[in-house]
């Protein structure tokens, strides 16, 4: 952890003058909705319809199917093997499961479309993080560093990403999407401080070049660590003129992805409404707290805050979740890096050995039916917290 610190350090003290060129815009410029020509494959968390976007999407899995089961996977860096490993040794067990809907926020926006497609994926998604592929993610720059955002350059992650989704990938998720399956992706827009979903589905369906690259820049963006890497600048058509959206790791403003913010207070009606299943969560990362000497150092004392932030709010994520699966009917389980692993976690060592360690550790796990367990929550949730009996307008 005091690695990232370090690096986010001077990437805010050498890059501070550095930029990305674009044209200044304000909110008036924006439509109410999503920009022309996106409002059919992305919506905010906190919108009052997202709900309901996110509902249908589960209803079209199959006409009389009651329940919709989620996948979800956090971010975490170079941490994201040890995910990669618990999809590859749950396939081993002969009982992982086709999930109707796939999330991913970071590193996890990166392993969301192998998971998506399946066990018949998994030799790809096992050379992904564990190859040489990875070796340079973090690239360092030259002297454009004083010209642009972020201490490493995004060419290695984008050659990654180009190299793996490529046209037959595409499709494949562009079948799986007609049939009712949904692959999302969040990011983090810095211009409107909201968590975007993306309905990669949909952009793969497009079948086109244009597509392609959309897929392939949602991907980098939701990957994309504020000061380690550039943010990356979507293109969308404004009110007549053309602007173009920050978009960043999704992981600043969600740990990872179940449900819209709507939903997740929400219980559904006894019948007519799909409810949620069985949802697992893959956490790229370790969760609980653990003792270490804090020196009295600025980078220790913010780098130990930082750790213990976002730990909390995993933590704090997980039971949400957990209490919406339950309240619905549903169940969640989760799988994390083992408190007492001895392992590096800063999601920072793109090493080939540190990268296939943590491969391993998640595939061993889940070969011995060990990786999985369930966040404590309470018999009952609070009454100052009880959700109303639907979602606003969802009966419309």
């Amino acid at each position: 952890m005091s690695r990232l610190l370090a690096i986010l350090f001077a990437a805010f003290t050498l890059a501070a003058c550095g930029s990305l060129p674009r044209d200044a815009f304000t909110a008036s410029d924006l439509a109410a909705e999503a920009p022309k020509g996106l409002n059919d494959i992305r919506f905010n968390a906190s919108d009052a319809e997202a709900g309901i976007r996110f509902a249908e999407a589960a209803r079209t899995r199959r006409a009389n199917q009651k329940t919709f089961d989620v996948l979800a996977i956090s971010g975490g860096g170079s941490n994201g093997a040890y995910g990669a490993g618990v999809l590859v040794g749950w396939t081993k067990t002969g009982q992982r499961p086709e999930f109707d809907i796939v999330t991913g926020v970071s590193t996890g926006a990166l392993t969301a479309p192998f998971a998506f497609l399946g066990p018949d994926w998994d030799r790809r998604l096992t050379e992904a993080y564990t190859s040489k592929a990875a070796d340079k993610i973090l690239e360092k720059r030259g002297i454009d560093l004083l010209f642009r955002p972020g201490f490493y350059d995004t060419k290695a992650l984008r050659a990654l990403v180009d190299k793996y989704v490529d046209a037959p990938m595409l499709y494949a998720i562009a079948m799986e999407h007609a049939k009712g399956r949904r692959l999302l992706i969040a990011t983090t827009n810095l211009d409107t401080e909201e968590t975007v979903i993306w309905d990669m589905g949909a952009i793969a369906a497009r079948g086109d070049e244009a597509s392609r690259k959309l897929f392939q820049d949602v991907l980098v963006a939701s990957a994309s660590i504020p000061g380690v890497f550039p943010p990356t600048l979507i293109e969308v058509e404004g009110a007549g003129r053309k602007l173009s959206e920050m978009h960043v790791d999704g992981g600043v403003t969600i740990p990872f992805f179940v449900a819209p913010e709507s939903l997740l207070l929400w219980t559904a009606p006894k019948a007519g409404e799909a409810r949620p299943g069985h949802i697992t969560v893959l956490v790229n990362g370790k969760i609980g707290g653990a003792f270490g000497f804090t020196k009295g150092g600025t980078l220790s004392v913010v780098g130990r805050s930082w750790l213990t932030m976002s730990k909390a709010l995993m933590r704090t994520h997980l039971t949400a979740s957990a209490a919406f699966a339950r309240r619905n009917g549903g169940s969640l389980v989760y799988a994390a890096i083992p408190d007492d692993a001895a392992v590096d976690t800063s999601g920072l060592d793109f090493s080939a050995d540190n990268r296939r360690t943590l491969f391993d550790l998640g595939k061993r796990r889940a070969e011995m039916e060990i990786a999985w367990a369930q966040p404590a929550i309470p018999e009952a949730a609070p009454p100052v917290i009880a959700a109303p009996s639907s979602p606003p307008a969802a009966s419309r």
